[in-house]
């Protein structure tokens, strides 16, 4: 099979699947582009598309790979959650400390101010 063929099915440029095939990722699209030929190339000439592309971004792991990559992005996804959820944690125990010091605030201020009965 030519690449003049597979550039015909895929309707990708001769040029990007040279590219491809040297692991000249530098004459790649980045991110998902990149993983989109790798796949479509892929499926052409009968490899696992899904198997391909996670060969494509463990080898090339660089952010213009992998952005998008469900890999990656769980891994960031997750950080970011985690971040979250201390900043939840941290406003809702000053939301607490802020209920709960108001009205004793609130007592002492009524009672220095009314004084003790006779």
């Amino acid at each position: 099979m030519s690449l003049r063929d597979i550039a015909k099915a895929t309707k990708i440029s001769v040029a990007a699947l040279e590219a491809l095939e040297r692991n000249d990722i530098s004459r790649l699209p980045g991110g998902i582009f990149s993983r989109a030929i790798v796949r479509a190339y892929a499926t052409e000439v009968g490899l696992d598309p899904e198997q391909t592309t996670q060969d494509f971004v463990e080898r090339f792991p660089h952010d213009s790979v992998t952005a998008g990559h469900p890999a990656t992005t769980s891994a960031v996804n997750a950080e970011a959650n985690a971040a979250i959820e201390g900043e939840r944690r941290s406003a809702s125990v000053f939301i607490w400390l802020l209920l709960l010091s108001v009205p004793v605030a609130g007592a002492l201020i009524y009672f220095s101010l009314t004084g003790r009965p006779d």
